[in-house]
């Protein structure tokens, strides 16, 4: 499995944000030992990839209520082999949302290269068959207009345009609210 695209993505999300060179190298070590780090099947964990999906405004953000997690987080999910993993993100929004049309965002200040918005490692609870995991999450910025309508898919309980501003009402996932602020920091320079 050809890991180099996620290795350059690393690099730049990387330089950045250099103060998040430990949770990085974390990310890089891992993938670098395990070569189906992008398959569900790698038994420690995978690569996963989501969506920070905003309003043009900016002042909205699209959430799910995640059905198994019983939690509101952006949407997302398994790379199931894409190595590149802001299609992987994309493909998983509208799987989730019915959203068609989602505009890729940098992810870095004022540039053209894709750098990811965030990182996160989270432990995934034991369920059914699959042991307790860890999700290695690349999480990208998309844009998606109000106007496109949305489709409740079977892994979500509810899907719903949260005002950026009233954001810590619906949530206090600690990775989610993150994700709000590195967005905010990111819009205030471009």
């Amino acid at each position: 499995m050809h890991r180099q695209p996620l290795f350059d993505l690393l690099a730049r999300y990387a330089a950045a944000n250099p103060q998040e060179q430990d949770l990085v190298a974390r990310f890089t070590a891992f993938a670098a030992q395990h070569a189906d780090c992008l398959l569900r099947s790698c038994v420690p964990g995978h690569l996963t990839a989501s969506c920070w999906i905003v309003a043009p405004d900016r002042r909205h953000v699209l959430l799910t209520h995640h059905r198994k997690l019983g939690r509101w987080l952006q949407l997302g999910g398994h790379a199931d082999g894409e190595a590149n993993l802001a299609e992987a993100a994309r493909r998983e929004a509208q799987e989730e949302s019915g959203i068609a049309e989602l505009t890729l965002l940098t992810g870095a200040a004022c540039t053209e290269l894709l750098v990811p918005l965030d990182l996160d490692v989270h432990p995934i609870p034991a369920r059914r068959d699959e042991p307790e995991h860890l999700h290695w999450d690349v999480r990208f910025l998309f844009v998606v207009p109000f106007e496109q309508p949305l489709v409740l898919s079977a892994e979500s309980k509810a899907l719903e345009w949260v005002p950026v501003d009233g954001l810590q009402r619906r949530t206090d996932e600690v990775s989610v609210l993150r994700l709000a602020a590195k967005a905010r920091r990111l819009g205030a320079h471009c």
